[in-house]
């Protein structure tokens, strides 16, 4: 198996695809708005997906948080707020603000899952400060550890409800970021003291059964090489400090922060200690080189993928939407109400 998750270029699988991932086996697939027309046309291209596996249980993938970031749009599917809204109603009433957070997580799993998605790239753990790049911005569910790992445990739990594996990121913080990782590498100063902090919420959630990288560099740690392509921060930091054993993958290996070609990157951040290379863009040329450079997927990764496989379900069938809905938009009314 290669220990990639592919990109798709379109609507529906090209035969160049399909045959390309027949024999390439790889772990998984991300979708973008590329790939998402309606809820039919979704459906059957990740039907056409588990047809080249010939198996139910397999990682399709998105990026569906809400606010900015999402791939599944209205007026086809439901509007999610950012997660700014319930970092927001957690100042006014904790317990308040950990159920709507559940009860939207539902609500997204279930869609989702309606179209047989069954990993969601939710939540990000990221603690922002003051300053920093607003690549995290509103998608922060707060600024302190104990809240964004209370409101993160409770997307797990209710994307989990509905039978949808969420991913903990970026590991081990994107929040002091100053570029964008798309655009160009950041470099993060802070000290060892002040990191532990940041490494937190993953501490708290360690527990997840898959995890991000974040392709920053942390000096106090390692400073030559980002998090994603460094083994002292993996194994150091996050198998070790953080105590993270779940099924560990790059941020899209493309983005501008790395250097080298695709298939480069990816062979370090496997020789690095990441699990699993996230390739979203579809070029076969790129996925091509991944499968040609990367050793297949090892043992114990297949037993971190395994774990993941069996966290996969089916929501209960009872109409639960609109309660859901329902209930979410009147706790984060407590908002207006102070």
């Amino acid at each position: 198996m290669t220990p990639a998750i592919f990109g798709l270029s379109g609507p529906e699988l090209t035969p160049d695809e399909r045959a390309f991932f027949r024999e390439a086996d790889p772990v998984g697939y991300i979708l973008f708005g590329r790939n998402c027309v309606d809820k039919d046309q979704l459906r059957r291209l990740t039907d056409s997906l588990r047809d080249i596996h010939g198996r139910d249980r397999l990682v399709v993938s998105i990026d569906q948080e809400g606010g900015r970031v999402r791939r599944m749009k209205p007026p086809v599917w439901l509007h999610h707020p950012a997660a700014a809204a319930y970092a927001e109603l957690y100042e006014i009433g904790p317990i308040s603000a950990i159920e709507a957070a559940r009860v939207g997580a539902e609500l997204i799993g279930r869609e989702l899952a309606e179209v047989g998605i069954t990993v969601d790239y939710h939540p990000p753990l990221d603690l922002p400060q003051p300053g920093a790049h607003d690549v995290i911005g509103d998608r922060a569910l707060g600024t302190g550890p104990l809240q964004v790992a209370a409101l993160g445990k409770a997307i797990l739990d209710g994307l989990g409800n509905a039978g949808v594996v969420g991913c903990i990121k970026h590991m081990p913080g994107h929040g002091r970021s100053m570029t964008d990782t798309h655009k160009a590498m950041p470099t993060i100063t802070a000290s060892e003291e002040e990191l532990e902090r940041d490494i937190e919420p993953f501490r708290r959630l360690r527990d997840a059964p898959m995890g991000m990288t974040g392709h920053l560099l942390f000096t106090a740690w390692d400073a030559e090489n980002p998090a994603t392509l460094s083994p002292t921060v993996i194994r150091e930091i996050i198998r070790t400090r953080i105590g993270f054993d779940g099924l560990l993958l790059t941020d899209d290996i493309d983005m501008q922060a790395l250097s080298g070609t695709v298939p480069e990157r990816a062979e370090r951040a496997i020789a690095a200690g990441c699990d699993v290379v996230l390739n979203c863009w579809g070029r076969m040329e790129d996925m091509a080189g991944i499968a040609q450079r990367c050793p297949a997927l090892s043992a114990q990764a297949t037993s971190r993928l395994d774990r993941v496989h069996a966290e996969m379900g089916e929501p209960d069938e009872e109409p639960r939407g609109e309660m859901l809905l329902a209930k979410r938009e009147a706790l984060l009314a407590l908002r207006e109400q102070v």
